[in-house]
């Protein structure tokens, strides 16, 4: 069969999604280039807010049409949206088969059972089948996600992950490292490793393993130039990992650690399970280990029963840091999250849009004035894709700025330095240097 799919979501989704395609295509199934061309489409599907989750039900609407063009469209859902609403997918007739976070390494086994006939859904647990033996489609040719830790425990107050990603469960170690040098062994130069809390990696291991470690033995791989990391919990992210981070100039100097707030009252009703001044204190000890780090932030707005005060109180701890960027989004209430069951969603619309509108405004001064200092610098980049129709392509740096600079697209994958000749408040611009 020619198999399409559409992915919506975080790199884990990717990452998913890249392993399904390498088990159908080893199976001898063939990945389609369109969505006109297939005999089946899998839509891999992201709940975390509910303008992701709508992006299933718009897509769900353009296949119904295409499915009354070819009745014979087979169509999977799959992902976050499929753990938490498997029931009321299978009423849409254009869905003829559901399929859990857990169940991907099934995929070739449900698309037989589909066409056959049967519509099902799929819930089981089989990810320790997914290892460095799953083959895999990249869609990448010099960099790899590398999914190291299933699952989350922390339940936050607002955030529907745990309920479909499930419990925590890492991989081992070794396993990790031998699908790590298998990458460098073909020629892949950076890897991400992903985790829905990627700090918590090893705690269930019961080893020794821990993050740090992995990384530790990951940058002693020949050919693997960058090591990245997403996405961090501030409560785990530890001291050792900040000394390792030091230790190595093959480990991202980009750093993501959610915040989610600036007041302690909102942090607490999130069950976020630290303070406002443990967060700075965290990031002080990354900035004195590591002073050429960027911070990144997550930041929700208006969740229930903020008040103005602490709208201000997040707005001054993003004047204090100066994030790099940050991952602004409104709070909306996920269904079956304790917010949801037990929380007024009483911010009105118009007060988030404003904070929302502030907020971006604010962050886009500072990031402008941060980029100014990168103006007549050479830096070192590695290409990432091309820029369409004006002969550039885009690269990003190891404390992950995005730099565009006029390129052949046979330097995608290379190292290069760039010479900055012009900023902005987004990408930096330069020109090739010796």
């Amino acid at each position: 069969m020619k198999v399409a799919f559409r992915t919506f979501g975080c790199q884990m989704n990717m990452n998913d999604t890249e392993a399904m395609m390498g088990i159908l295509s080893a199976a001898g199934h063939k990945i389609a280039g369109s969505e006109e061309e297939a005999d089946a489409i899998i839509v891999n599907t992201c709940a975390v807010r509910g303008k992701s989750e709508d992006k299933l039900y718009g897509k769900l609407g353009q296949l119904k049409a295409l499915k009354k063009k070819n009745g014979r469209l087979l169509v999977g859902v799959c992902g976050c949206v499929a753990e938490k609403n498997a029931t009321e997918l299978l009423t849409h007739k254009e869905v003829d088969f559901v399929f859990g976070t857990r169940s991907i390494t099934k995929v070739d086994e449900l698309l037989g059972r589909a066409e056959s006939g049967e519509r099902f859904i799929e819930m089981g647990d089989f990810i320790d089948e997914l290892d460095s033996d799953t083959p895999r489609i990249r869609t990448s040719s010099h960099h790899a996600w590398i999914t190291i830790i299933f699952g989350c425990d922390k339940f936050c107050s607002y955030c529907i992950v745990p309920y479909t990603r499930g419990r925590e469960k890492s991989r081992e170690m070794e396993d990790i490292l031998s699908e790590a040098r298998e990458l460098a062994g073909r020629g892949y130069r950076e890897i991400t490793y992903l985790g829905q809390n990627v700090d918590s990696y090893g705690k269930d291991l019961d080893d020794g393993s821990s993050l740090a470690n992995l990384i530790r033995k990951t940058s002693r791989i020949e050919g693997i130039e960058r090591i990245w990391f997403l996405t961090s919990y501030p409560r785990d992210f530890s001291d050792e990992l900040i000394d390792v981070i030091a230790s190595s100039e093959k480990i991202s100097r980009s750093i993501h650690l959610p915040v989610q707030s600036g007041s302690d009252r909102i942090l607490k009703a999130m069950n976020r399970g630290y303070s406002r001044e443990y967060y700075l204190d965290l990031i002080e000890r990354v900035k004195t280990r590591i002073p050429d780090a960027t911070l990144s932030t997550d930041i929700i707005i208006g969740f229930p029963g903020e008040t103005e005060e602490e709208y201000v109180e997040t707005v001054s701890l993003v004047k204090e840091i100066r994030f790099e960027r940050i991952n602004l989004a409104m709070y909306s209430p996920r269904e079956g999250t304790i917010s949801a069951r037990k929380m007024a969603d009483d911010v009105p619309q118009e007060v988030k849009t404003r904070r929302l509108n502030d907020l971006l405004a604010l962050q886009k001064h500072i990031n402008r004035e941060e980029n100014e200092k990168y103006l007549d610098r050479i830096i070192d980049v590695i290409g990432e894709g091309k820029i369409k129709g004006n002969g550039k392509i885009y690269g990003r740096t190891m404390n992950n700025k995005i730099v565009i600079y006029e390129a052949q697209p046979e330097l995608i994958g290379k190292s290069v330095k760039i010479k900055v000749d012009r900023v902005s408040a987004g990408p930096l611009y330069g020109v090739i240097t010796p």
